[in-house]
C-alpha cells in the first residue's frame, strides 16, 4: 500500500475515509479503516493509535525512498542519450551496456601507459632493434605488477643482477599501493645475438621476475596485517618516474 492517512472510527462516533496511493495499480484507493471497539479500553486505543503512527511512518519512508529511486533515474537519462523514453529496466539495461563499453575503452586506452592493474602478473616482450646503435638485434621489454612492498626493489636488484644482460631503461609507477615496473634489457656486450641467445635470455628474465614476484609475495603472505599496512605506500594520484643505466 502507498503513502496516505487513515481514519479512525469506534463505536457509537462518526466515521471519515481518506485516499492513499495504490503502489500496485499506481492509484488512489480508499484508505482502510481502523476501528475501535470498546472492548479493550484504553489500552486498546492505545495499540491501535501505534498502529496508525507505524502505518503512516512506514508509507512517508517508501516515498522518500521512491523518490531518491526517481530522482537517480533522472540522472541516469540526462547522462545517456535516447533512453528519455525508455521503462526503468531498459533505462538499466542501457546503462550497464554503456558502463562495458566505457570499461572497455578505459582499458584498450591504458595499455599504451604504465598503470599498475589489480592483477599480479609477469610480462615479457621481445621486440628487435630498429635504430641499431648498441650492436644487438633485439630489446627486452620485462614487466612485473605487484603489491607494492619494500622487500621488491633488492629482489628485484638481486635478480636482475645475476642475469647476462643490462637494464637500459625503468620505469616505475605506483597507484594505491601496487606498483608496476617496466624494464627494457640488452643483452651484455659480446652476449649472443642470434635467436638461441634471445631465447635463453627471455627465459631468464621471465624466470628472474616470476621468482621475486613469488618471493615477495610470500613475504607479505606471513607479514602480520599491522605491518602490512604501514609499510604498504598509499598513493591517491598517479606517480611515474623514470631511470637509465
Amino acid at each position: 500500500m502507498g503513502s496516505g492517512s487513515f481514519a479512525v472510527s469506534g463505536s457509537g462516533s462518526g466515521s471519515g475515509s481518506s485516499l492513499v496511493l495504490d503502489g500496485e495499480r499506481g492509484e488512489l484507493v480508499p484508505a482502510p479503516v481502523v476501528r475501535v471497539g470498546k472492548k479493550g479500553g484504553a489500552k486498546g486505543s492505545l495499540l491501535d493509535e501505534k498502529a496508525i503512527i507505524a502505518l503512516r511512518n512506514h508509507s512517508e519512508a517508501e516515498r522518500r525512498r521512491r523518490e531518491r529511486i526517481n530522482s537517480h533515474l533522472a540522472v541516469l537519462r540526462g547522462m545517456i542519450s535516447g533512453t528519455e523514453k525508455l521503462d526503468k529496466a531498459a533505462l538499466l539495461a542501457e546503462v550497464i551496456n554503456h558502463v562495458k563499453l566505457l570499461k572497455a575503452t578505459a582499458t584498450e586506452q591504458a595499455k599504451g601507459y604504465t598503470i599498475p592493474s589489480d592483477t599480479d602478473e609477469v610480462t615479457i616482450l621481445c621486440e628487435p632493434q630498429t635504430a641499431n646503435t648498441t650492436n644487438t638485434s633485439f630489446l627486452i621489454y620485462a614487466s612485473i605488477c605487484c603489491d607494492d612492498s619494500p622487500e621488491l626493489y633488492p629482489e628485484l636488484k638481486q635478480s636482475l643482477r645475476n642475469l647476462h644482460a643490462r637494464v637500459v631503461r625503468a620505469e616505475i609507477s605506483s597507484l594505491s599501493g601496487r606498483v608496476k615496473i617496466v624494464f627494457v634489457i640488452m643483452p651484455e656486450r659480446g652476449g649472443g645475438n642470434d635467436d638461441m641467445g634471445k631465447n635463453i635470455l627471455v627465459d631468464s628474465v621471465q624466470h628472474a621476475l616470476r621468482s621475486t614476484l613469488e618471493k615477495v609475495n610470500s613475504s607479505i603472505e606471513f607479514m602480520p596485517r599491522a605491518s602490512l599496512l604501514n609499510k604498504r605506500r598509499k598513493v591517491s594520484h598517479f606517480e611515474s618516474s623514470s631511470s637509465s643505466s
